[in-house]
């Protein structure tokens, strides 16, 4: 399944890996900031660097089928801040469309 690309993507921060598992018409709805990010967004130099700098930990999944896949995992930052990520994503032609995630901050 898509999962276990979608790891390894994360963490090496490989661009033509991460470009593998999202369709031509992905886009990543950020509800903190109304943000959108495409598959040209999430592969862009800026976005790697980012992905790059996170500590990627404890990443599960929750379930996949060809309709969807549920992502959990926890996630330190560059500035030392973690959160719990619950990501959703649906799948279109066998390729991550859509996204939209949960994260809950892990510091006190």
């Amino acid at each position: 399944m898509l999962y276990e690309t979608l790891a390894k993507a994360l963490d090496t921060a490989d661009p033509e890996l991460m470009a593998s598992v999202y369709h031509d018409d992905f886009e990543a709805l950020f509800h903190s900031s109304g943000k959108v990010m495409t598959k040209a967004d999430m592969i862009s130099p800026d976005a790697i660097g980012w992905i790059s700098t996170m500590t990627i930990e404890k990443m599960r999944c929750i379930y996949e089928n060809d309709d969807i896949l549920v992502v959990h995992n926890f996630v330190t930052y560059a500035s030392g801040n973690q959160d719990a990520v619950m990501a959703v994503y649906l799948k279109k032609d066998g390729l991550l469309w859509r996204v939209e995630s949960g994260a809950t901050p892990m510091n006190s």
